[in-house]
């Protein structure tokens, strides 16, 4: 996948690892980050074979009530600014005017709400984290349509692989300004280890648990990033389940 700037202050270079590409700043390097791509590896495989028979039951339960396709592929920016397709159960039925599915609050479904409320639309990610396009902890992947409306100090989110879970997921998900989620992900970037690796993967079990901050207020999903905390028309946050792509 083709690569996009992330901020015009921050060069860009080929390769998937931090400590080989030239204008990544040595700071940024750290010899945990060797340590967790191989956690990642043995964390994703594992939950990709115990959880097979997970898989395959929300795959049917998403194919008898969405049908297909089953899976909801949409490109994101990863570590860098390389672009990749995340990839997820689909919780939303395809747009349709003529029966009134348009705003993500009347495409979502009763089954969809369940999935994301536990998070289980995420599973198919661990398959982007044994591609080493994801970890398992890391800032979110948000939209490529994003990466003009952050500030240089924002755009930091893009030093590490982005994550299935990270600090802003457990410090309240959805329910938080695009400013603290921000924070969040920039403080990890700079705090980045296993002891707080282990922490949030611990806490993540209570906030899924516990469904906290699934859906921004006011909002089926989250609201738009425009550059600030100011949210939008409520109809533009449709993107967790664009019209899928063939």
């Amino acid at each position: 996948m083709p690569k996009v700037a992330v901020h015009a202050a921050q060069p860009r270079a080929g390769g998937s690892d931090p400590s080989t590409r030239p204008g990544v700043d040595p700071a940024t390097r750290r010899p945990y980050d060797r340590w967790k791509r191989l956690l990642d590896v043995v964390g994703a495989l594992l939950v990709l074979t115990v959880g097979a028979p997970l898989f395959a039951a929300v795959a049917l339960l998403v194919l008898v009530t969405h049908g297909r396709p089953v899976l909801f592929r949409h490109t994101r920016p990863g570590l860098h600014g390389e672009l990749f397709d995340v990839v997820k159960f689909r919780t939303m039925r395809h747009p349709d005017p003529d029966r009134g599915l348009v705003t993500d609050a009347q495409r979502l479904t009763r089954v969809g709400r369940w999935l994301r409320a536990s998070s289980l639309d995420e599973l198919p990610e661990f398959w982007n984290v044994l591609r080493g396009e994801m970890s398992v902890v890391g800032p979110r992947p948000h939209l490529v349509r994003y990466l003009d409306l952050y500030d240089a100090e924002q755009a930091r989110r893009h030093e590490v692989r982005p994550g299935i879970t990270g600090l802003a997921q457990v410090r309240g998900r959805n329910a938080l300004s695009w400013t603290a989620k921000f924070a969040s992900d920039v403080e990890y970037v700079d705090r980045r280890s296993f002891l707080l690796d282990l922490r949030i993967l611990l806490t993540t079990v209570r906030v899924v648990l516990s469904r906290e901050g699934i859906s921004a207020p006011g909002a089926a999903t989250w609201h738009e990033f425009t550059g600030n905390d100011q949210p939008p028309a409520p109809s533009a946050a449709a993107d967790r389940d664009a019209a899928p792509r063939r």
